[in-house]
């Protein structure tokens, strides 16, 4: 068991960050490999060939432990979600009429691609709906999704959880669906990887795309993907020299490669070797394994726990533990609680939380303690 973390974090104290959702903070360690990354490009002759390699191949091998991937080569670098999305919908086989499943209100980088993808041929986008008014809404949702795949289902691309509130999907279940219709599962691990654990030895899904700067506590700017064997010989939206065979031979670079470097490399952004950005979410991955994903989990219930339960008997509505997580979930209220004034409150008491959609969404983490919690719970 982890106790507080604050120490690692430059928070300050006047502020109440239940946000971590949002963007995380950053920690000391991160912060100082950065600035240190940074002012070496101030001489740039330190910048040796095997600085372009080695921080990367790390970054690669820590994620791939994360996540319980044998194959590191399986790991791309990737500026964003919606890169990563749009190198999985470049690279599908499909034929006109298929559909597509996403979950109801997931994040728009996780919507778009699709929504093009369906636009142009011939697809059918199916928008599965949380059910309302609903006291075990996350099993009905799961359901419901299931209930969807059939044998003209091409792909499913959900969250790991729903970014809004925390809802968790069971992805055991909806990869054995897909498996019996011959469908793509994508997952979007963002709110979920680093805080949760992934272990895709159980989930086997085909692609797993991860924006860096939540969960993964790394910079703005960078994240990481898995590429499962479906997508071993696709094509990148992008082309660029470090990704071919051989790239590390920088004197014979003008002896042009068909052949890309093997499995997911040839997905990675160009100038992956981004020095500042490496090196911050390396160091962030050091300390997330020490942590561990289930202690997080243990330490945010504890925190929390009693004000969820404080919450229920004001009668606001949070899904309950075995369809939600612990770091991240959301509020809705009753009618006696007026959103408004109580937004104003969590203001005045400098409490930083999210509003999306109907919830009000919480996403505690180990740089938080109990006592934060029961000064969110005053303000009810």
């Amino acid at each position: 068991m982890i106790t507080c973390q604050k120490h690692l974090f430059d928070l300050d104290p006047e502020f109440t960050y239940l946000n971590g959702a949002y963007m995380s903070p950053q920690m000391k360690a991160v912060h100082a490999v950065g600035m240190d990354t940074l002012s070496k490009k101030n001489q740039p002759w330190k910048v040796g060939l095997e600085d372009f390699f080695e921080p990367v191949e790390k970054l690669k091998r820590q994620f791939a432990e994360l996540i319980n991937v044998a194959e590191p080569q399986r790991i791309a670098l990737i500026p964003s979600v919606s890169y990563g999305i749009s190198n999985v919908t470049r690279n599908l086989k499909f034929r006109s009429g298929q559909n597509i499943i996403l979950a109801g209100e997931q994040f728009p980088s996780n919507y778009y691609a699709w929504k093009r993808l369906a636009d142009e041929h011939n697809l059918t986008l199916r928008i599965i709906a949380a059910p309302e008014d609903s006291n075990q809404r996350g099993k009905e949702w799961n359901q419901k999704i299931l209930e969807a795949i059939d044998n003209e289902t091409l792909v499913v691309s959900i969250g790991h959880v729903h970014w809004a509130d925390g809802t968790r999907f069971d992805l055991k279940s909806i990869r054995n669906r897909t498996n019996d219709v011959d469908a793509y599962l994508i997952i979007d691990g963002t709110q979920s990887v680093g805080a949760l654990k992934f272990d895709n030895s159980i989930f086997e899904v085909d692609a797993l795309i991860c924006g860096g700067y939540k969960w993964l506590m790394g910079a703005y700017g960078l994240g990481l993907a898995y590429f499962g064997p479906k997508f071993d010989n696709g094509i990148p939206i992008e082309e660029n020299w470090i990704h071919r065979h051989n790239s590390q031979d920088f004197k014979n670079l003008v002896n042009y490669q068909e052949e890309y470097r093997p499995f997911a490399n040839r997905y990675s952004v160009g100038e992956v070797s981004n020095f500042i950005y490496v090196s911050m979410l390396s160091k962030a991955l050091e300390k997330i394994k020490d942590w561990g994903t289930e202690n997080i989990q243990s330490y945010c219930h504890s925190i929390s726990d009693h004000t969820i339960n404080a919450l229920r008997t004001k009668g606001c509505w949070i899904e309950e533990i075995d369809f939600r997580v612990n770091h991240l979930f959301g509020i809705r209220l009753p009618e006696s609680i007026d959103i408004e004034k109580l937004k104003s409150k969590l203001q005045e008491k400098q409490i930083i939380v999210s509003y999306r959609g109907t919830a009000i969404r919480v996403s505690p983490h180990v740089y938080n303690d109990e006592a934060e919690f029961k000064k969110f719970l005053d303000c009810f």
